[in-house]
């Protein structure tokens, strides 16, 4: 079966994997153009390209898959089959007409739950016991298309979104050489989805990464699960006037890499406020206020730094009181 893997990120790299060390033909992998990334701006090499070049695939990056050339080259290549994973890229009605038996997208989640761009990050936000990967004939819509096989899988207690993906892209993988030998022998199912069923995910952009202190702590954990590693659940510490804390405390950005529920009933503390920061009791970080409950703050990263314990931090600090801000306080 003469397959044209397309894929981007690092999510995609053990499908493509798969398909290889499975010796299904792959004709073409088409990878999202390179794009700047990080403090330089440099274009950066997508995993799947860097993949598809170690293995000597054939590779192509065209700026518009649902382009004219880009239409007309992979018509040429009359593929039996598209297996989109990850891609970035909605495609045209038209260009899912080229194939010969369809197209076929592996998704991270459980259908018709958590449709869209980010169903990892919303399974963990909201609570999800478990989640999963499916795998589709596509159609014109977005995550709409017969589902062909699922796999379940729970959710840790403490696994962030980067943790849950790299086990779910393995899990992927499996499922799509399964669902590729369904239909080389002509019995994959389609099995259609109550559309008015499920829920769907929006693309996550950087600003949904602030971290909403006046809410319950079990939510705020959830959501630097979540946030982790992008777009990351940043918030702003502000020291008490008088304090000690150096001019470097002074509205300092933090990201909050790892942190986890301490206390489930303190009420009656204004949300942000830093509450204890020793290795006492149950307490190995900062622990912060919310809405109800509290917050152990375990891993950060301030602004331009490592990653390091958040006592590390706080004793950084000179031991300056304060509080984190909440979204529309003044710093």
């Amino acid at each position: 079966m003469r397959v044209v893997f397309m894929g981007t990120p690092q999510f995609a790299v053990p499908s493509l994997a798969a398909l290889a060390e499975a010796r299904f033909e792959v004709a073409e992998v088409c990878v999202q153009p390179d794009r700047p990334a990080g403090r330089g701006r440099k274009p950066a090499v997508p995993p799947v390209k860097a993949f598809a070049l170690e293995r000597g695939l054939t590779l192509a990056q065209p700026e518009d898959a649902n382009s004219a050339a880009a239409l007309a080259r992979l018509r040429e290549l009359a593929p039996d089959l598209f297996v989109v994973v990850a891609y970035g890229c909605i495609l045209s009605p038209e260009l899912l007409r080229v194939p010969r038996l369809g197209s076929i997208n592996v998704h991270a989640s459980l259908l018709p739950d958590f449709r869209g761009a980010a169903p990892v990050a919303c399974a963990i936000l909201e609570g999800a016991y478990g989640t999963g990967v499916t795998t589709m004939w596509m159609n014109a819509g977005i995550d709409t298309g017969d589902v062909i096989l699922q796999r379940y899988t729970p959710i840790q207690p403490e696994e962030s979104a980067g943790e849950l993906a790299e086990r779910l892209s393995h899990l992927g993988a499996r499922l799509l050489v399964e669902t590729l030998r369904e239909v080389e022998r002509g019995t994959a199912p389609r099995a259609p989805q109550d559309l008015k069923a499920g829920s769907y995910c929006r693309k996550l952009r950087k600003e949904h990464g602030v971290i909403l202190w006046a809410q319950d702590a079990e939510r705020v954990a959830r959501h630097v699960r979540a946030m982790t590693p992008w777009p990351g659940a940043h918030t702003v510490f502000e020291p008490e006037a008088g304090g000690d804390g150096g001019a470097e405390a002074h509205g300092q950005a933090l990201l909050v890499e790892r942190a986890r529920v301490l206390d489930r009933l303190v009420r009656d503390v204004a949300p942000g406020r830093v509450l204890a920061a020793d290795r006492v009791g149950p307490a190995q970080g900062v622990v912060v206020a919310c809405q109800r409950g509290a917050l152990e703050l375990v891993t950060v990263r301030p602004a331009g730094k490592r990653s390091m314990p958040a006592l590390d931090w706080w004793h950084g600090l000179r031991g300056a009181a304060g509080h984190f801000l909440c979204p529309g306080s003044e710093p």
